[in-house]
């Protein structure tokens, strides 16, 4: 929301006054801002994991996934970074294959391109052979006596290409995973937040009708302070405390850190920043399509991903 925003700036500096813990002890800022997020989001996302970066979401997220499933195998995009962990290195295809290479349990999936992928804008039914090709990797992996746990997913890919899944291509991937017994993940590390414009989370351009089953957020979510979270159903929560082990991370949902998260969503709310980033992002997109028309050179305009882009100058923060 802008370097040293003033509101927020003024949170932390107050909370850091009064007190700051770990998360052992209950503070209402936690909830508070629980409560918060839950607003943003699909009813079904109701169980909240705060932690202090989008690599740590992620890869909680990926033990949420394997304890609920039972399964150890991923499914990724091709080109894909999901942080700096070793274990989402190794479900990150833009850095594994420069290190140790494809682990066994890790599936590559074509990315949902219509403009330079596998099949393209002319192509009869683009997103249901997408998802055809999530479907076999399914299949293949079950022949070799493999179960997958997640299929795991920026909700743009950003590393990728700034691309944008076609409508409908969530919803059918996420059967297919529901079939095989795994579950669907939403990285919005780097897309959510109003980035999008239209929608607070860049999962909902899919449609009302998606709900990811584990949505991890990062980077805006404390404008620069270091704040994570991971999003879930009770069911998969359930699973996951069934355990006995307790998931803890000290300074993850701290007092000073929930007190800025609170104050990011006062700002988005008070300065209709997701409006801004719409009302700039349109203005943008019309001035690069007349460029457009007149340079053959250029040959996509992406409307969403130009939008997030220009937000993340706006929101004050860029990769």
């Amino acid at each position: 929301v802008g370097h040293c925003h003033p509101d927020i700036v003024k949170a932390a500096h107050e909370q850091n006054q009064l007190l700051n813990t770990n998360s052992r002890y209950l503070h209402d800022n936690l909830v508070n801002y629980a409560e918060r997020l839950s607003k943003t989001l699909p009813e079904k996302l109701c169980i909240f994991y705060f932690l202090n970066s989008g690599s740590e979401a992620n890869d909680l997220a990926l033990r949420l996934a394997r304890q609920y499933t039972k399964h150890e195998d991923v499914i990724v995009l091709d080109h894909a970074y999901h942080g700096h962990l070793t274990s989402l290195i190794d479900i990150s295809p833009y850095k594994f294959r420069n290190l140790e290479g494809q682990k066994e349990w890790v599936h590559v999936a074509p990315v949902p391109d219509t403009y330079r992928g596998l099949y393209r804008e002319d192509h009869e039914d683009s997103v249901t052979a997408y998802a055809n090709e999530v479907k076999n990797i399914i299949e293949q992996a079950h022949k070799r006596g493999r179960k997958v746990a997640a299929f795991f997913v920026e909700s743009l890919p950003s590393v990728g290409g700034q691309i944008i899944p076609p409508a409908g291509y969530f919803q059918k991937v996420s059967e297919h995973m529901h079939k095989a017994g795994g579950v669907f993940i939403a990285d919005e590390i780097q897309v959510g937040f109003g980035r999008v414009g239209k929608h607070f989370w860049a999962f909902q351009l899919q449609g009302e009708d998606f709900i990811p089953d584990i949505v991890t957020m990062g980077k805006p979510i404390g404008n620069g302070h270091p704040i994570a979270c991971v999003a879930t159903t009770k069911e998969i929560a359930e699973a996951f405390a069934a355990t006995g082990v307790e998931y803890f991370n000290t300074f993850g949902g701290n007092p000073v850190s929930c007190a800025i998260g609170l104050a990011v969503l006062d700002v988005i709310e008070k300065e209709h920043l997701q409006a801004h980033a719409t009302e700039v992002g349109n203005f943008l997109m019309k001035l690069l399509k007349e460029q457009k028309i007149k340079h053959p050179i250029i040959g996509d305009v992406r409307y969403q991903c130009l939008i997030y882009i220009f937000s993340c100058f706006l929101f004050g923060s860029v990769k």
